[in-house]
């Protein structure tokens, strides 16, 4: 009997428990009700549970039936500050907060997976599932880590999950090396001299340098950074001004950078810095840079890579497994665990998305499709990693 045909009797559940976490979103490290519900249902299922690492964390620890090496399979349980637009019966309950990532599902489908894993515990080794808090900015992975994770749990491998919209329900992709983008943020603070709007002269206008600031930042990728090699920089944000007739003082600006390698990230901080000074002086005014490295790339180590792509096509088929997908440039502080042990990071694919929608868009709902895909994947992960019912 296949894992699907066996996880099937678990569908209903892992629907019941996503439904309920989307209604109820929880933002980073605020996620203590998701928790306790993730903690709670583990300990159901006979796992030995560890709860307050990274405040809000939980791991489940599964021994097989023979002693071997430590797996560990990673869950996200964060919510978006996002207003949700949809009308369905699952929608958020708490104004402002939604599941728009799709962690809900993810959480869904490592609980289903655990489930499965707890009652037939037919591999040698000990599974760890971890449910990591505050994935969306604010670095969960990254305390988990400083707070002990693998020093408390001796993991050897760690494999992380996460649904693709645009990616044709149930295929899977992953290739070595990188496969999401590094997370630099930028403030620079732009302090002119305030002055009537009617008389420019008699001050100095930072919001014009900002504007040629905006254009000028674009030349660290057209310009700067060699053509091979991928970057972004994004304007996100300028902050200026109280009212109409005023030139205001003091201008912000704030954006990110996205690579994939150390060494374009220290262009980028570089070049910014130097292109703020310039434009600054050209106008006269004053330019402060605050740059703040976040989340490094996401780069799979070709051992596990390979595993998680056996993984994938034993469950699904070579045709629908992506060995070479093209990377992104979104960002993932699953990096943050890669860093500490050799990894892997693989999309699920959720198709175009409820009604078109995707990621953190606030018409976006996980696609239960592919729930018992998803909790389907980790099991095979786990026989392919720690070996089968003959263990």
């Amino acid at each position: 009997m296949s894992i699907l045909t066996e996880l099937q009797d678990l569908t209903g559940d892992m629907r019941g428990w996503r439904h309920h976490l989307h209604a109820h979103p929880e933002t980073a490290f605020e996620e203590h009700q998701t928790s306790k519900l993730v903690a709670e249902l583990l300990t159901s299922f006979g796992i030995e549970v560890h709860t307050g690492i990274a405040r809000t964390g939980v791991v489940g620890v599964i021994h097989g039936k023979a002693t071997g090496p430590w797996v560990g399979l990673r869950a996200d349980m964060d919510a978006l500050d996002v207003p949700e637009a949809n009308d369905f019966a699952h929608r958020s309950q708490h104004p402002g907060k939604m599941h728009a990532c799709g962690h809900d599902g993810h959480t869904a489908m490592l609980l289903g997976a655990a489930k499965y894993l707890a009652a037939k515990r037919d591999f040698a080794g000990t599974v760890a599932v971890i449910f990591q808090p505050a994935e969306e900015n604010e670095g969960g992975g990254r305390v988990m880590v400083e707070e002990g994770l693998f020093e408390r749990f001796p993991i050897e491998s760690v494999y992380g999950l996460h649904n693709w919209p645009g990616l044709a329900a149930g295929h899977l992709a992953i290739r070595p090396g990188p496969q999401m983008a590094s997370y630099d943020i930028f403030e620079i603070t732009l302090e002119g001299q305030g002055a009537h709007a009617a008389m420019p002269h008699l001050g100095r206008d930072s919001m014009v340098a900002a504007a040629q600031l905006v254009t000028a930042l674009q030349t660290i990728a057209s310009r700067d950074a060699n053509p091979l090699d991928a970057i972004v920089v994004s304007v996100t944000q300028i902050h200026g001004g109280d009212t109409w007739n005023v030139l205001p003082q003091q201008a912000v600006l704030r954006g990110t950078v996205r690579a994939f390698d150390a060494s374009v990230q220290d262009l980028a901080e570089r070049r910014i810095d130097e292109i703020a000074q310039g434009i600054a002086a050209t106008f006269g005014i004053k330019a402060r840079l605050r740059y703040e490295r976040r989340y490094p790339p996401t780069i799979n180590a070709r051992e596990p890579a390979r595993i998680a792509a056996a993984a994938a096509t034993a469950l699904v088929g070579a045709d629908k497994v992506d060995l070479d997908p093209r990377p992104s440039m979104g960002a993932e502080d699953f990096a943050f665990l890669q860093q500490a042990r050799p990894g892997a990071y693989i999309w699920l694919g959720a198709g175009p998305g409820q009604a078109g929608c995707m990621l953190h868009n606030p018409g976006y709902d996980f696609n239960d499709e592919i729930l018992n895909i998803g909790a389907a994947y980790w099991v095979e992960l786990v026989r392919q990693v720690l070996g089968g019912a003959d263990a």
